[in-house]
């Protein structure tokens, strides 16, 4: 996609935020929503500029938090991807199992996990792992699925083994699916990491939420939550600007036409 295209498809959704950024400004100065319950936005900015120091601090290990969680589970999700492909009739058994996980919510995984290792980083780890491997193995799976069944026909039919299927046609088929379930992880990763942080945490912007909310500064909360964003934001963007520089081979669109 061209600087022209990216910015025609930016340009609305900015354009949406903007105009809502001004609506609630405007609320808020005009006394239809008390400042106490819903501050202004520049109140939270100001109020985010004011704590900063501590805003990073307690960033830093979110961030920590949720790059680990969303490496281990990434790869947790590729190599099960890789062993219900390869293996049919373990996938038969267990991606039914693997639907039925991902309905038991997040926020009730998380006390059970504390019961089970106790109140430091390894439950609230395996907390974002959990919530990160669903979307990449899923994505996998769909990419090998959807492999070229004439490709596949011919390399067969020229002696090429099952493993040889999956490591020269089927596996580079599915690295456009895997970046796709990457992206919908690494938005994931971050806030899995503040969810777990609420079930017991010394540091992070979890625990930073907690503690303002107990101290009625909703200002400094919804600072925290503006920050949440642009942290899943801007991973988000890092794993989509990777899939630039790897899938160079991916056609552009509209490429070959008159």
């Amino acid at each position: 996609m061209g600087n022209k295209g990216w910015y025609n498809a930016v340009w609305p959704s900015l354009l949406l935020v903007i105009l809502l950024l001004v609506v609630w400004q405007l609320s808020v100065d005009g006394g239809l929503v008390p400042e106490w319950q819903l501050p202004s936005p520049t109140t939270i900015v100001y109020e985010m500029f004011k704590v900063w120091p501590r805003l990073m601090d307690n960033a830093s290990a979110t961030i920590n938090l949720a790059l680990i969680g969303y490496g281990g589970g990434a790869f947790a999700g590729f190599m099960l991807a890789a062993v219900l492909h390869l293996i049919p009739i373990v996938r038969k058994a267990v991606y039914p199992l693997l639907v039925v996980s991902q309905n038991v919510p997040v926020i009730a995984i998380g006390p059970i996990l504390t019961i089970w290792l106790g109140y430091g980083v390894l439950p609230k780890v395996i907390l974002v792992w959990i919530v990160c491997f669903f979307p990449v193995s899923v994505a996998m799976l769909n990419g090998f699925k959807d492999t070229d069944p004439t490709l596949r026909n011919y390399m067969q039919m020229i002696g090429a083994g099952n493993w040889q299927l999956f490591m020269r046609l089927e596996l580079p088929n599915a690295v456009t699916h895997l970046f796709s379930g990457l992206k919908i992880a690494a938005s994931y990763s971050v806030l899995s990491a503040v969810v777990a942080e609420w079930l017991g945490a010394d540091k992070g912007l979890g625990h930073y939420m907690i503690l303002s909310s107990k101290g009625y500064e909703p200002a400094r909360v919804f600072a925290a939550v503006f920050l949440i964003v642009l942290l899943s934001l801007a991973l988000f963007g890092l794993v989509a600007v990777i899939e630039r520089f790897v899938i160079r081979w991916r056609p552009m669109k509209g490429a070959g036409r008159a």
